[in-house]
């Protein structure tokens, strides 16, 4: 879920002053009752509000920041400092939320749902669980709470490593990790979002040697200067379009999760304390060469990761889709329009699924409305499969297609004209966005 309806590239508001950002960082290694988890969490969240105070960096007041680490992240402490950080924001205020501890899913019984666990959480039953530990509905409430209108919570929670099972076998079991539906509750709402560290099935990693978790690792490397920024700010959709290719690149098992329903781009702290930077475009204002509109599923899938991004990227281009990235050097972006906005062109692949799925047939037809409106062809389509071409829509017909089938499936075409299609490609990527 990733709704947005402004102007994602709108930057010529004045930059505010972040002296009305406010921050909660918790972090729980040592836990009193049940498992304890690696001394990495404290250095993650330790570093975390280090950065966010830090006026060289995210300029976050300090007096604003509140920093709950092992002992003093019980669930009363927790509850006050979110009722704090409600009681001191308005509807113009920046809220960040970082948490990283367990999380865990009761799966049966009365008490089943979801939980962030303090760290004075009782594991004897489901009902010590309701008592000691902060459910969904109730941090969903504390978030609603909260007036500010630029909220991100992020967890980095999954770690391996269990919650622990007590002897009592009647006992509800909990599921370690949280699932997306949860995070689809918290972001309910304007200007929420959730940024987590791992799919629920995945755990949150900490690679050999490494201070922090590799989360956390990236997330800290983007808020030092790693995102680009030409207005002095970080804002939302570039902290995780920064983060997930990096994440996902150093580890294919560890997708971060990205939930949100905005109205703005919103800034979540200053760029090297409100120095303005680079963010590298072509002489069009281009920042990828282009963006890739296909259907997530098989042989189509295997066909962009395996053969189209490799040989772009090969070529110099810079490539961007939307959706997780799988492919080290392909950029990701948060939704369709922003992609297709920011991409010279648009790459189409075309099968039958494709000419099937809504989803697709929106891209596409986003991609080629802009073209209209700029008076510039921006669709690109591409050909991988034999199609059914009475299902092809007209205004996709009248467009030259590029026809790459031989490089799925040996035979459909010579080799050597299949490279010719292919060269044509890179040369249309290469060049000027073609005028109508």
């Amino acid at each position: 879920m990733v709704a947005y309806t402004g102007q994602a590239e709108n930057r010529e508001t004045p930059m505010p002053i972040l002296s009305d950002a406010h921050a909660l960082v918790i972090g729980i290694a040592n836990y009193q009752h049940i498992n304890r988890l690696p001394p990495t969490v404290l250095k993650d969240a330790q570093a975390i509000n280090d950065l966010l105070i830090a006026p060289q960096h995210c300029g976050y007041p300090p007096d604003n920041v509140q920093l709950l680490l092992d002992g003093e992240a019980t669930a009363g402490r927790i509850r006050a400092a979110l009722k704090t950080i409600a009681e001191s924001t308005n509807p113009e205020s920046t809220a960040f939320l970082y948490v990283s501890s367990h999380g865990g899913r009761v799966e049966s019984g009365p008490h089943a749902g979801e939980y962030l666990l303090p760290v004075d959480t009782i594991y004897t039953s489901g009902e010590s669980i309701a008592q000691t530990a902060i459910s969904g509905a109730e941090f969903t409430a504390a978030l609603q709470a909260i007036p500010a209108r630029k909220v991100l919570v992020v967890f980095d929670c999954c770690h391996a490593g269990g919650i622990g099972q007590p002897k009592d076998a009647t006992v509800p079991a909990i599921k370690a990790g949280l699932p997306e539906s949860y995070y689809d509750a918290l972001a309910a709402g304007r200007g929420r979002a959730i940024l987590a560290s791992s799919r629920s099935t995945e755990s949150s990693w900490v690679l050999p040697g490494d201070t922090n978790s590799l989360f956390t690792q990236h997330l800290l490397a983007g808020l030092r200067g790693g995102i680009a920024s030409d207005d002095g700010l970080i804002r939302i959709f570039d902290l995780f379009e920064y983060l997930q290719p990096r994440v996902t690149g150093d580890q294919p098992n560890q997708h971060p999760v990205f939930k949100a329903e905005l109205e703005e781009n919103f800034p979540v702290a200053l760029y090297l304390g409100g120095q303005k930077g680079v963010v590298v475009k072509d002489e069009q204002g281009f920042r990828y060469d282009a963006y890739i509109s296909f259907v997530d599923r098989e042989p189509d899938a295997t066909w962009v990761w395996d053969v189209l991004a490799p040989r772009l990227e090969e070529a110099g281009l810079r490539v961007a889709v939307s959706g997780d990235v799988e492919e080290p050097g392909v950029a990701r972006v948060v939704n369709v329009e922003r992609g297709i906005r920011q991409a010279k062109r648009t790459v189409i692949v075309l099968s039958d699924a494709y000419l099937a799925d809504h989803m697709a047939d929106f891209e596409n037809v986003l991609a080629q409305t802009m073209g209209i409106q700029e008076g510039a062809y921006r669709l690109l389509p591409v050909q991988i499969a034999p199609l059914d071409e009475s299902q092809l829509p007209v205004r996709l017909s009248m467009l030259t297609t590029l026809n790459l089938s031989a490089l799925l499936k040996a035979g459909l075409i010579h080799p050597r004209r299949a490279e010719r299609e292919f060269a044509r490609l890179v040369q249309a990527l290469q060049g000027p966005l073609p005028r109508r």
